[in-house]
């Protein structure tokens, strides 16, 4: 779908404003009634030749301030725990739940040609941090191989 140049400016303001690329997706939905794919908002974003500006580190004026620790409440456990289901659903040859560090549950399957996906939840937006991600596909490889997969 092609924007007019006045909605390409707008996108643009809305990444310089500090904007995530969910939030561009759902102003394009809101302001323009225009249905786009997060990925096809990250395309849109790349073609446009838009930098995300990075946030600026804070400086700190006196060296001899104390830095207050941030108070931890309900902590959740950290670290990425990945469960394998008895009963495969259709079309997939093995499935299960992934929990990330930060406390998303997320579902995944493998289908019969070895494609590896995550099954939205809450929130279909959510991204796991890269991370998590290394971490859960290593954690699949090892399950997969106790099970003879």
């Amino acid at each position: 779908m092609s924007l007019s140049d006045s909605q390409k400016t707008t996108v643009s303001t809305w990444i310089a404003e500090g904007k995530s690329l969910a939030d561009v997706q759902r102003l394009l939905r809101e302001e323009f009634s225009i249905s786009m794919t997060y990925m096809d908002v990250r395309f849109l974003v790349d073609d446009l030749d838009i930098v995300f500006a990075e946030p600026e580190a804070e400086v700190v004026e006196d060296a001899d301030a104390k830095v207050e620790e941030p108070e931890v409440i309900d902590a959740q456990p950290t670290g990425v725990t990945v469960d394998v289901d008895a009963i495969p659903r259709p079309g997939a040859l093995v499935n299960g739940s992934v929990v990330f560090s930060d406390g998303v549950k997320l579902g995944w399957q493998l289908s019969s040609a070895g494609q590896l996906g995550l099954i939205p939840g809450d929130d279909p937006t959510y991204r796991p941090n890269p991370e998590d991600v290394q971490e859960f596909q290593t954690q699949l490889q090892a399950i997969l191989q106790q099970k003879g997969y």
